[in-house]
């Protein structure tokens, strides 16, 4: 389980073309330092599990189903990714609940600059949008950010300065993709209400 709350700025130090997977490496002082085999790290959101590590970098694969349904497959050699290890028991929830599971993707659409933040437009699946509230919570590329605008086939978030220049979302350009993840809550309260509706339908 995960925050959204991006560690590092990390890097694409390889991609090797598998038959039907891709195994990454990666640059990651700082999530590497204590990261062993086995372990997870969430890569632009997505969790990966660590194959192997050496001076500042580990070694991930990911599968086909994963190259599919996220934006990884879009990773070359040189691409910048943000990267975060899993929440401690006992530490602070800084962002929300997230649990590294990529719902979709969507699309930087637009980027307007103010004064002291930024607000980034981005395309959304309509199969996510009943997730999406106003001042509700979602993750994009990895990073907990909060909703201003909700709408039918896309949302708005501001990004702080911090946000900006720590996190690739600082450099995403219009129609770039990224990975999003709905708050999971959401999608256990439309099922526990599903099932409710459910049974009383057969009363």
């Amino acid at each position: 389980m995960f925050t959204g709350i991006v560690e590092e700025l990390g890097e694409v130090t390889a991609v090797e073309q598998l038959e039907d997977a891709s195994r990454f490496r990666l640059r990651g002082p700082v999530v590497t330092e204590d990261a062993k085999h086995g372990d997870s790290i969430a890569v632009n959101g997505v969790c990966l599990t660590v194959v192997d590590t050496a001076d500042g970098e580990f070694t991930a694969d990911v599968m086909q189903e994963t190259l599919n349904r996220s934006s990884l497959g879009a990773l070359v050699q040189g691409s910048r990714v943000n990267l975060e290890r899993p929440m401690a028991l006992g530490g602070r929830l800084g962002g929300h609940l997230v649990q590294g599971h990529v719902d979709g993707t969507g699309e930087i659409v637009s980027r307007t600059p103010s004064e002291h933040w930024e607000i980034v437009k981005v395309s959304l699946p309509a199969n996510l949008s009943r997730y999406v509230v106003e001042k509700g919570s979602i993750t994009v590329d990895g990073v907990s950010l909060t909703v201003v605008e909700a709408a039918a086939d896309y949302f708005t978030v501001s990004l702080i300065p911090t946000t900006l220049s720590l996190t690739t979302l600082g450099i995403k350009q219009p129609g770039d993709p990224v990975n999003l993840e709905v708050d999971v809550l959401a999608k256990y309260v439309e099922r526990l209400l599903g099932d409710k509706g459910a049974q009383e339908a057969g009363r």
